[in-house]
């Protein structure tokens, strides 16, 4: 089977009625746990932003401190797997600044861990793809938030050393 445009589809729904458009929104949340996702975020938590960025930073909190941090091999994969999550929350906002307040979030938490990702080259070279991503996100935003920003990711910087 192959999958209609965006277009193709975006015409067809307008001649759906309400309780046609009810049911096909809760069959697509049946097939995937990430459309549920989606659909939650959509309905109770884009109206309050900032309760959304708490609550990821919340869950990064969670995930982080489930890490092991025996050895680097499996601080990596966690790593990985928070990161993953992280910009899937990121993916369903498509807001610059959720992007940067939880990625620089995120960057905070990695300085914090025992042992350091300095010591570490992969760990370190994500950080610093990280930092990349940020500054190119903070490039794109307002001048009012791109000044609020690059102060606080001047401070992340100095976190660092």
């Amino acid at each position: 089977m192959k999958a209609a445009t965006l277009s193709e589809i975006k015409k067809e729904l307008k001649h759906k009625t309400e309780e046609e458009l009810l049911s096909y929104c809760l069959s697509i949340a049946r097939f995937k746990k990430e459309n549920k996702e989606f659909l939650t975020y959509l309905l109770f938590e884009a109206g309050d932003e900032d309760g959304y960025i708490q609550s990821v930073k919340n869950e990064i909190d969670v995930q982080f401190s489930d890490i092991n941090n025996q050895n680097y091999y499996w601080m990596k994969k966690t790593i990985r797997k928070v990161l993953r999550l992280t910009r899937k929350y990121i993916r369903y906002s498509k807001k610059k600044t959720t992007e940067v307040e939880l990625l620089m979030y995120f960057c905070q938490k990695l300085l914090e861990l025992k042992p350091s990702i300095r010591e570490n080259t992969t760990l370190n070279n994500l950080y610093e793809r990280l930092l990349v991503t940020i500054e190119k996100t903070i490039v794109n935003m307002d001048d009012d938030l791109q000044y609020d920003y690059n102060l606080l990711f001047e401070e992340l910087r100095k976190s660092e050393d």
